[in-house]
């Protein structure tokens, strides 16, 4: 079900309660709560965008993670007596 505007700006669909759409959708009651905090109040388009840029972060992050581990190992290499 996807609706313009604002995320969690409106009252759930046809008068259903949060707990028989998590019941129906397989989430819990938290998981809906934290959406909510986190997304409540942002257009469709600034919440894709936000996902855009935690993916991106992810991605810089595990390539920084693999740059300093290929560091460290040719540190080691370098330092082994011969």
């Amino acid at each position: 079900m996807r609706h313009g505007g604002a995320i969690g700006s409106s009252a759930m669909p046809n008068g259903v309660s949060v707990a028989e759409l998590c019941r129906k959708h397989g989430v819990s009651d938290a998981t809906v709560y934290k959406w909510k905090a986190k997304f409540g109040g942002m257009d469709v388009s600034e919440a894709k965008r936000l996902k855009a840029l935690e993916d991106e972060n992810a991605k810089l992050k595990r390539l920084l993670a693999e740059t300093m581990l290929d560091n460290v190992a040719l540190k080691d290499l370098l330092g082994r007596k011969w």
